[in-house]
């Protein structure tokens, strides 16, 4: 019975350090501002350069989205690349081609790799996800957490 105490302890203390830990991070990161709001209208895009990195930062519909501009097929610059939608066949089409997500892909201008925007999902290989950054409209301004 001890044992048992004890190694709830030890996972007790474990949770905490974790939380811990992942607080820290979070407090870390920083905020940038990256343009004014009126630069990227809705149906736009633009990719600016936060640092050492390059952020896309996508309006769709008066919602805005940021993804690296970088492509997880050859590090190609993602986001420089063309916002339209895609041709999707599925059951719920009855495996008929059909145009989808309008104004929602990005596609790689070296390779072709299309990737949804709101969820960074690439097409291709469902598996592969981009990481996304927080971003906000403030004060007429956009601004990204990195």
């Amino acid at each position: 019975m001890a044992k048992d105490i004890l190694s709830q302890e030890k996972v007790s203390q474990e949770s905490i350090s974790e939380a811990t830990t992942t607080e820290k991070r979070v407090s870390q990161k920083k905020e940038y501002i990256v343009a004014p709001a009126s630069d990227i209208p809705p149906g736009t895009h633009c990719v600016v350069k936060v640092g050492r990195r390059e952020i896309g930062i996508f309006n769709i519909d008066g919602t805005l989205y940021a993804l690296p501009n970088l492509c997880t097929h050859q590090l190609g610059p993602l986001c420089r690349g063309k916002v339209s939608g895609t041709i999707i066949c599925t059951r719920e089409t009855n495996w008929k081609l059909q145009w989808g997500y309008e104004g929602e892909i990005v596609t790689c201008p070296w390779h072709g790799m299309e990737y949804h925007i709101p969820t960074g999902t690439c097409l291709a290989f469902p598996e592969i996800r981009l990481r996304s950054y927080e971003v906000w409209v403030e004060d007429e301004q956009v601004k990204v957490r990195l």
